[in-house]
């Protein structure tokens, strides 16, 4: 048997402009900043002695590879992306940027979500991805629409409450 496993399938390569420049200050931070600070205790700790029971040296090494890997991955991402800057035409219909009310038909509760590139979600604030089952259920739907959306809990029934583009 092989370990072989079929690839994930890629985001969609899409970003608003505030996410592209955060993505960018991070990149910019970690190059100029971070790294620096730890290549500078890296080898303080490489200078004492022994790496092989090294605790700091371990650390350090590990910490680096994951500022390395973090960087060459927003250096190949950063140019991929497309920015959004506009919003649609069709201002009553959701879309990419667009801040959506939701409620849930059996339960009556009310959700606020705006729907984002996959590199820039973020749960606490109702961001989520283009990519994820509930934006995909809800693109194309007007105020009063009603869809179903496949969640991790099952099968789910919502309205369109309010649709707002910034």
């Amino acid at each position: 048997m092989s370990r072989w496993r079929p690839p994930s399938p890629s985001s969609t390569a899409i970003i608003t402009r505030a996410g592209f420049e955060r993505l960018k200050a991070e990149l910019d931070h970690l190059w100029h900043t971070v790294r620096p600070e730890v290549v500078k205790a890296l080898a303080a700790a490489a200078a004492e002695g022994d790496r092989s029971e090294n605790a700091e040296y371990i650390y350090r090494k590990k910490q680096l590879g994951e500022i390395d890997r973090r960087a060459r991955y927003l250096s190949k991402r950063i140019p991929a992306l497309k920015v959004v800057e506009a919003a649609p035409t069709q201002r009553d219909a959701v879309f990419f940027g667009a801040t959506i009310d939701i409620e849930n038909v059996e339960t009556g509760e009310m959700v606020r979500y705006r729907i984002v590139g996959p590199d820039e979600t973020d749960a606490r604030l109702g961001w989520i991805s283009i990519d994820s089952p509930m934006a995909r259920a809800v693109l194309k739907k007007r105020v009063d629409d009603e869809f179903d959306a496949e969640l991790p809990g099952g099968r789910t029934r919502f309205c369109v409450a309010a649709v707002e583009y910034d």
